[in-house]
């Protein structure tokens, strides 16, 4: 069975979010976090977005993708609604991965 993960991340103060999809949350943090400290290619990376505080679990790749896109075409209200409802104290879960 795979796992696929759609998940949120926010820079430290919590004023930026970043939404995306990946099947190893683990080395994609890892991938964010070495980019927000060196070149900054990416959003993630010149915002300083690598502190996980939402994600889903999916066995399906088409499905992550789908609510990926869904909650990129959210407003920021119901994106902190959906990661307070997830994440009461918006903790970063970078740790609790597997």
């Amino acid at each position: 069975m795979q796992n696929y993960f759609t998940y949120i991340l926010s820079n430290k103060n919590k004023t930026v979010l970043y939404t995306g999809v990946t099947n190893n949350l683990k080395r994609r943090l890892f991938e964010h976090e070495e980019d927000s400290k060196g070149q900054k290619r990416t959003f993630a990376g010149k915002y300083n977005c690598f502190y996980l505080v939402y994600y889903e679990r999916f066995q399906f790749i088409e499905h992550a993708i789908k609510r990926e896109k869904e909650i990129k075409g959210w407003v920021r209200g119901k994106k902190d609604k959906l990661i307070s409802e997830f994440n009461t104290e918006w903790r970063f879960l970078n740790d609790v991965t597997d």
